[in-house]
């Protein structure tokens, strides 16, 4: 049956067509060059021909997967293996243990609260009741020194709008308190409960709240029990828009920690306020921004820093305020490649996460930085946690790999033991699939490492659908992980090969530097070399290889979609940073100049025409298939990257293959997505790729 859709016929057997997109004579000028722009009115997302435009496209994408007639049992499989409980890391407070937990299919995940041992948890917090859809979210959580409070905001529509309450720990009523234009901010609670210190931004302008440049943060504080108009200015810099600001309390209660970023830049600035002087200023402390500053713990007036200063894959010192003696080092640099990726100071100890080729190990360390032993994991993962106070005597933290759901475990500081705290069940068997990590060259001769995981027994003789999946930017490491919709992807008979690029964290500072400004071009490199590396050692061919990625690694998609479109059998770039001529000038974009050039300066311009996804597609070109993700409330990468990337290449694809954007209606980049909203992307996402891939799902698939 042929369905009539926005002045477009598809049926079963005619090739698809997508609804037509109105060009504009939009043309500018960059330093003599003129570029077009014919369809930046997308970029409008209040306009009703931009509404319009969204409505036509879904329909073309949803009648086409509805025709897929394995769709309904991957949502099905899908559905049933995301059915497990699933814990957060406890932390306590007050004498009392706070965790997330989800019981399976929530649409978000509920804040419990343990008071006594001896009697079940109760819920503190449900955001399954502040919308009928799950579509707010939970996205942000402090509690006061004594644990009576609770701060929480909630953002909607996945939006990175917070707007911050406050909640009475023991009746479970929030008191009238509301703090609203927060965004990329926590609570700082004052030690004796009296409020606590964020950041926000002025209100937007009318119709400019997912679109609009967000400048000029500022830090506050709200004293509990009064309105947000009554909140105290704490530090701003008029003349510095493009500062952000994050807040601490030190353990002790005594300095107000503010560390200053600008924009993605891992570098920092640090200053503190005196909390037990009312009259005290914000004043500097680690003012250079010459390096990374991360605050440990301290002691008085001596700090514990974890630093990339002087050491790229970063160190531990201690550093006293106010005196000019020598910096001390306590926990060094490694040797080789490993990176000191986080450290926490809990029961007097100092616990360290080392990042070994992508994956972690842990290591003990007295008040000295002296060793004082290791924590053995199970097989190549990824650890989280280890939070506490001074004097706690166990702390909690959680392990997940590939094939193994993050479980929580209790840790004893003084055995080093640990204890399974909670455990998830799964419907899958780990044993029955192989996890392993190569090394491959890239363009230039660099050693990348990629992650493989497949059931066992596979077959390298180039049929094998592959998922491959990488990232490349903002120092951000790719590591072990479990993921439902993962384990149903090697169900279905796929490879899934992760790929550790240039531009990420896993080496530290330089491998970052190597894949960032004017050496963008090698992570797309590094990319490219994986996918090739899969053909050569017949894991799979290009008819059967897709990539994917999302946001930046959207941006990762786009780019080698256009350099090498005849290398790959399918493409789902997701929320995806695509117009690189005009990033900066939506909402937080401006901030990703610290690995992106600018079109503001002719090098930049240059540098970026190179490789912008929206700038290189050629028309008369044979794409593969392609299906575009976004939504229509993300305010982190608004949708028009993805709107005008789709309607361009849809006019330049002189091949049969489809090309389809999936718009998610009420869902922003990705944070707080309801699960159903979930499940739902994921099946069509791998429905598409089974027909684009020519697979068939296995006998007795899902059962």
């Amino acid at each position: 049956m042929a369905l009539a859709l926005a002045g477009t016929v598809l049926s079963a057997a005619a090739p698809l067509a997508p609804p037509p997109t109105r060009r504009a004579d939009v043309v500018e000028d960059y330093f003599g060059t003129k570029v077009a722009d014919p369809y930046r009115w997308l970029e409008d997302d209040n306009s009703a021909e931009t509404k319009a435009w969204v409505e036509a496209q879904n329909k073309v994408t949803y009648a086409y997967l509805e025709q897929i007639p394995e769709r309904d049992k991957l949502r099905a499989r899908l559905t049933k293996l995301q059915n497990f409980e699933r814990f957060g890391v406890p932390h306590k407070q007050g004498g009392q243990t706070f965790y997330t937990h989800n019981s399976g299919l929530q649409n978000q995940s509920v804040l419990f609260v343990l008071s006594d041992p001896a009697q079940p948890a109760r819920v503190l917090l449900d955001p399954n009741t502040l919308s009928k859809d799950g579509t707010v979210a939970l996205s942000g959580t402090s509690i006061s020194e004594d644990g009576r409070l609770l701060a929480y905001s909630v953002s909607t529509a996945g939006s990175d709008w917070q707007t911050w309450k406050v909640r009475d720990v023991a009746t479970g009523k929030d008191l009238g308190d509301e703090i609203r234009w927060s965004k990329f901010s926590g609570a700082a609670w004052r030690k004796d409960g009296s409020g606590f210190f964020y950041s926000r931004y002025d209100a937007p302008k009318e119709g400019g709240a997912l679109t609009g440049v967000n400048k000029f943060p500022k830090v506050y504080f709200h004293k509990v029990g009064t309105a947000q108009d009554q909140d105290v200015l704490v530090f701003e810099r008029k003349d510095q828009p493009d500062w952000g600001f994050h807040s601490e309390v030190t353990e002790d209660g005594r300095w107000l920690v503010i560390s200053q970023s600008e924009g993605t830049d891992r570098n920092n600035r640090v200053f503190l306020k005196d909390l037990t002087r009312p009259e005290a200023a914000v004043v500097p402390f680690l003012d250079a921004f010459d390096a990374q500053y991360s605050l440990v713990g301290n002691d008085g007036d001596l700090f514990y820093i974890k630093t990339n200063k002087s050491a790229p894959r970063s160190r531990l010192v201690a550093i006293p305020f106010g005196s000019p003696k020598p910096w001390r080092e306590l926990i060094p640099e490694a040797k080789g490649r490993d990176v000191l990726s986080a450290v926490s100071l809990v029961g007097n100890t100092f616990v360290a996460t080392w990042m070994k080729d992508a994956h972690s190990a842990v290591s003990f360390h007295g008040l000295d930085g002296k060793v004082r032993g290791s924590l053995a994991l199970p097989t190549l993962g990824t650890v989280d946690g280890f939070h506490g106070r001074r004097e706690d005597k166990a702390t909690y933290y959680s392990f997940t790999s590939f094939a193994q759901p993050s479980t929580i475990y209790q840790l004893d500081l003084k055995t080093r033991k640990s204890e399974v705290f909670r455990a998830p069940k799964v419907d899958f068997d780990p044993a029955a699939y192989t996890v392993k990590q190569v090394f491959y060259p890239s363009k230039d001769g660099t050693k990348i490492p990629m992650f493989l995981v497949h059931k066992k027994g596979l077959k390298l003789d180039g049929q094998n659908p592959t998922f491959l999946y990488g990232y490349g930017g903002f120092d951000v490491s790719l590591t072990p992980g479990f993921s439902v919709s993962r384990v149903v992807w090697l169900e279905m008979g796929g490879v899934y090969a992760l790929a550790n690029l240039r531009g990420g964290g896993e080496y530290g500072e330089a491998w970052h530097d190597a894949g960032r400004l004017d050496k963008k071009q090698n992570v797309f490199d590094d990319f490219i070399a994986g996918a090739e590396w899969l053909i050569a050692n017949k894991y799979t061919s290009t008819p059967k290889l897709a990539i994917n990625g999302g946001s930046n690694g959207g941006l990762l998609v786009g780019a080698c979609l256009t350099q090498r479109p005849d290398l790959f059998g399918a493409a789902v770039p997701e929320v995806g940073v695509m117009d690189m001529l005009r990033y900066h000038k939506f909402t937080i974009g401006w901030a990703w100049k610290s690995d992106y050039l600018v079109s503001d300066t002719k090098a930049g311009f240059e540098g970026l025409m190179k490789f912008s996804p929206l700038h290189t597609l050629k028309p008369g070109t044979n794409y593969p298939p392609t299906l575009v993700t976004t939504g229509d409330h993300d305010d982190r990468v608004v949708p028009a990257h993805s709107h005008k990337f789709t309607a361009t290449l849809q006019a330049a694809q002189a091949g049969p293959a489809p090309v389809l954007t999936r718009i998610e209606t009420n869902a922003g980049h990705g944070a707080g997505k309801p699960t159903t909203k979930q499940i739902a992307e994921r099946a069509d996402v791998f429905a598409f790729l089974v027909k684009s891939l020519g697979m068939r799902l296995p006998a007795g698939f899902g059962q």
